[in-house]
């Protein structure tokens, strides 16, 4: 996760003219962090990056997108938004913006073969694909700028 979501998130977006607004979840921020990658990612964007939420009184660290990218998102982060479980400051987020008008959410998840047969995975999916969020499985094998393309 770490070395891709600079390189082929991140950067690949700024490039494009876009102003990243990065709110990572605590396990990525934690990932990041221990790599060495966060000041990597954070030189990308003007804005800081945060996993935690702010405080009462204290200023917003970042404007009111209309667009969100959710990547890379693990299974369990995935089941979490379709239930509307917002016990970390990336899916609060994103829970506060889901099927919202006028603002595009698109999800690109991350995971294991073997998961997709969870009984309940579909379900989510078709939870978030019905409150109008695109849905975009990642392949290890391709690069992750392609999802970037699904940003209008």
């Amino acid at each position: 996760m770490d070395a891709r979501f600079a390189a082929e998130l991140v950067r690949p977006a700024a490039d494009r003219g876009w102003r990243p607004a990065i709110t990572l979840t605590p396990t990525a921020m934690r990932w990041l962090e221990s790599t060495g990658r966060l000041d990597e990612v954070a030189a990308c964007t003007d804005l800081p990056v945060r996993s935690v939420s702010r405080l009462p009184g204290e200023p917003r660290p970042h404007p009111d997108p209309s667009v969100f990218l959710f990547a890379p998102a693990s299974a369990n982060s995935v089941a979490k938004l379709a239930l509307g479980i917002a016990d970390n400051q990336a899916l609060t987020v994103l829970g506060d913006v889901l099927g919202a008008p006028g603002i595009t959410v698109v999800v690109a998840y991350q995971i294991q073969d073997t998961r997709v047969h969870h009984p309940a995975w579909q379900r989510h999916l078709d939870t978030l694909a019905g409150a109008g969020v695109t849905l975009h499985r990642l392949d290890v094998r391709r690069p992750w700028t392609e999802v970037l393309d699904l940003l209008p």
